[in-house]
């Protein structure tokens, strides 16, 4: 088994509530680490058909058949055992009775609010963080691990990326779009897709990308929420507290996987990613999707902002923990320069925070401190 930064909070819940849920997209692990994490209990995906079917037709005794504790995979295709796990666990009370996962977030938590709510611990598998990518493999450079990305099979099967993320995305369309929307043109959903790539690390402009792709500002909503909901983008929301400047409300867009970005924008090659004209916003996105990986590994939500004023000052990430705000500037380059504090200069001024408290992350490898902040090296961004 390959080991997963999650794995002893994962341990640590089944000995507290009675229902652990594990989330997160296709292909990041979940039924890899629970069954390979948990030997002794009973495995069920109801992705099978003929399981499925047994389990919708009497879902009460498809449970009462299952003698021990158990595992339910994609448990949210059949949404009436909610309410007989509910009447189990409720019954017998017993911490670990059942762990279910599944990778379509809405659909999962929909019935959860309904009928697990204080019952269930909720933890998210996203793929490999860079931790756990090098602890399989040391060699590979920032460029690399933006375009390779973290999906595990990638690493366990040595596959290029550029052979696995077309199949992804094909197969992702076909199953998981078709199931949770409506959308009778995939092709024109896929364009959506590839739009939303050319759009990372910045201000996600819903008449814009729905101009571009053709279709209406409120289909360009619900397709923003359907990527969102199977863990393929997230939205990172401005800071709220204004500094006697009139701020920028909108969100920023980004992906939970550069590899997958890459392949939408047709880059192939990690030479490509070093050249790219979206490099800079690329490995923002990477490090902002590495911090939510750290965070996700210990169970936590991250409590993560950007920054902007109405003339364009910005802050690239804010990190809220602690009762302190750190504030981090992410910059592409390998080098050092002075005008990399420019905004972090700016923002101690308005929020009064300290040097101490801000920083730069960058592709260089030296770690230093100047009067103004902090320069932390990419390999050494860790909670």
């Amino acid at each position: 088994m390959r080991s997963r930064n999650i794995y002893n909070r994962l341990c640590y819940f089944t000995e507290k509530f009675p229902v652990v849920t594990l989330t997160g997209p296709r292909q990041s692990g979940k039924s890899t680490l629970l069954r390979t994490s948990f030997p002794n209990y009973n495995y069920i995906s109801l992705e099978e058909p003929d399981i499925r079917l047994m389990a919708e037709n009497d879902p009460k005794g498809f449970l009462s058949n299952l003698e021990g504790k158990t595992i339910i995979d994609e448990v949210q295709y059949v949404p009436d055992l909610f309410s007989y796990i509910q009447t189990r666990v409720d019954n017998e009370n017993i911490p670990g009775m059942y762990i279910l996962s599944g990778s379509q977030n809405f659909l999962l938590m929909q019935r959860i609010t309904q009928t697990l709510a204080g019952r269930t611990a909720i933890l998210k598998l996203l793929p490999f963080s860079y931790s756990e990518i090098k602890a399989l493999d040391k060699g590979k450079s920032i460029d690399d691990l933006i375009l390779y990305g973290g999906y595990p099979r990638i690493y366990d099967k040595n596959i290029l990326p550029d052979e696995f993320y077309p199949h992804y995305i094909q197969t992702y369309v076909e199953r998981d779009v078709r199931q949770l929307r409506n959308i009778t043109d995939l092709s024109l959903f896929i364009r959506f897709l590839k739009l939303c790539a050319g759009r990372i690390g910045q201000l996600l402009n819903l008449s814009s990308l729905a101009n571009d792709c053709g279709i209406n500002v409120a289909t360009a909503q619900a397709w923003i929420s359907l990527l969102e909901t199977s863990y393929i983008v997230f939205q990172l929301k401005p800071y709220y507290k204004n500094f006697n400047k009139r701020l920028v409300k909108s969100s920023k867009l980004y992906f939970y996987d550069t590899g997958l970005a890459c392949s939408l924008l047709s880059i192939e090659k990690s030479e490509q990613v070093n050249t790219h004209y979206l490099r800079g916003e690329l490995f923002e996105n990477w490090i902002i999707a590495e911090y939510i990986k750290q965070s996700y590994a210990k169970a936590k939500e991250p409590s993560i902002y950007f920054w902007r004023d109405s003339n364009g000052r910005e802050i690239d990430l804010l990190v809220e923990r602690g009762g302190t705000l750190e504030a981090f500037e992410i910059k592409s380059s390998s080098t050092m320069n002075p005008d990399h504090f420019k905004g972090l200069r700016h923002w101690q001024e308005i929020s009064g925070s300290l040097p101490a408290s801000c920083h730069v992350i960058y592709t260089g490898e030296m770690s230093f401190k100047n009067s103004y902040g902090n320069y932390i090296p990419w390999q050494k961004w860790e909670l």
